[in-house]
């Protein structure tokens, strides 16, 4: 299903920002640190079929579906993009989108780079943002320090996250994330000048004034 963006004028139409990457390169964070400091601009909540972690809630941290509630979605134009990962799928709901958007309100996904592909497609005017890790080695370091997968879980990723960091030149732009704090400074950037606004003026890394 193409979502039809064109339902109301552009200039009442809210922006739609992409930020996608390996599993495990920080890309939530930066995007938490961004909806915090931009509270304007709403995040969607992804569908997933995969079962919560600790601390994660429904409707909140993603909308936990079983598979045949998601295949429900799929098979009445639910969801905008979808993907399988790791053997868990993971996608974004039509309406929440349709919604925000339709209301001039930007809107961020987080999503991997398979769904970002498909959002490419239907919607070429999103603006696409890739955060990549400095190096592999970083990134699996980062993936055992999460401590939630074992070892061939991990290995699983790092082969994915090697495919999908030679897409990095089919986005708008890429942000390494090599400091986090200078990552969030850059995400910021590059949001305000999309939207129109002055510069976000960057603080100094550590300082929260």
């Amino acid at each position: 299903m193409t979502l039809d963006l064109n339902q109301k004028s552009k200039r009442n139409q809210g922006n739609l920002f992409v930020v996608s990457g390996p599993s495990g390169v920080g890309k939530g964070t930066l995007v938490f640190a961004a909806v915090k400091a931009l509270p304007d601009v709403a995040l969607s909540v992804s569908a997933t079929t995969r079962a919560p972690r600790p601390g994660e809630v429904d409707g909140v941290t993603y909308h936990f579906k079983s598979d045949a509630e998601f295949d429900e979605l799929l098979g009445h134009g639910g969801l905008l993009e979808w993907a399988e990962v790791h053997g868990r799928r993971y996608g974004t709901l039509t309406s929440e989108v349709r919604t925000a958007l339709d209301e001039g309100r930007d809107l961020i996904l987080e999503i991997d780079p398979q769904g970002c592909e498909q959002i490419q497609r239907q919607l070429p005017e999103a603006f696409s943002i890739f955060i990549a890790p400095p190096s592999l080695a970083e990134l699996r370091k980062r993936l055992e320090g999460r401590a939630t997968e074992d070892a061939d879980s991990i290995a699983r990723r790092l082969e994915t996250a090697e495919v999908e960091m030679r897409m990095q030149n089919r986005y708008n732009v890429v942000i390494v994330n090599d400091n986090q704090a200078l990552a969030t400074q850059e995400l910021l950037a590059i949001l305000a000048r999309r939207r129109g606004e002055q510069a976000y003026t960057a603080t100094e890394p550590g300082n929260d004034s």
